[in-house]
């Protein structure tokens, strides 16, 4: 089974989506577990602060370490071999590959940044840096939402068929899947390729081969 702890300020933008289609299936399969840890629960002084000002300067608000760090050492105090995911621009470009990779028993910590940014010592926990492109989010539950549907789609069983990770998008470095058609045949004079409605299979998988394409 996959497990997910996410750590975050905003719970209720994420537990949502867990609670539906293939995220719940994999729940209620005992395929995926998903926890949450609220960051403000380690906060510090009355008001339960987790940021601050950046030395030196400049706009927004950091995270701080201390509340970071706890909040992860809490996780880690009872399973000691989870390893952390960091949302960051820094990091590498997040992929199918990875997904792939990650995709298994395992558990997984994910950070949801927020504010500005975050104290740069608390790079010394994560375990990978990930980043989705090259634009900035307000904050890291959105990115935890992606990486979480991408890995936990590829356990075997969340998915219907048994080749439906296999064959799509991605699958096969950067290929993009061929085009696909369902009922009717024919939709204000946009017919579907009479290939596939051959019943040739071996044509069939002609016509899918040649119409893959690699991703721009």
């Amino acid at each position: 089974m996959i497990k997910f702890t996410i750590i975050t300020l905003f719970r209720e933008a994420i537990e949502p989506y867990l609670k539906t289609s293939m995220m719940w299936k994999a729940t209620e399969k005992g395929l995926a577990e998903f926890d949450f840890v609220d960051l403000r629960e380690f906060g510090l002084g009355p008001h339960k602060s987790v940021d601050d000002t950046p030395y030196g300067g400049g706009d927004g608000m950091l995270l701080r370490c201390e509340p970071v760090f706890a909040a992860i050492e809490s996780v880690k105090a009872k399973e000691p071999t989870a390893k952390v995911i960091l949302p960051t621009p820094a990091g590498a470009t997040w992929n199918q590959k990875t997904a792939r990779e990650l995709a298994g028993d395992a558990h997984y910590i994910i950070l949801c940044p927020h504010y500005e940014g975050y104290d740069e010592r608390i790079l010394t926990l994560v375990d990978y840096k990930v980043s989705l492109g090259h634009y900035v989010l307000t904050g890291g539950e959105l990115p935890a939402l992606i990486i979480i549907d991408s890995i936990t789609r590829l356990i075997p069983g969340v998915l219907g068929g048994e080749q439906s990770a296999e064959i799509e998008s991605f699958s096969d470095g950067d290929n993009i899947e061929y085009p696909q058609y369902t009922k009717p045949s024919d939709f204000r004079g946009m017919k579907v390729p009479d290939v596939l409605l051959s019943g040739n299979h071996g044509e069939i998988a002609k016509w899918r081969e040649s119409h893959t394409k690699k991703a721009e």
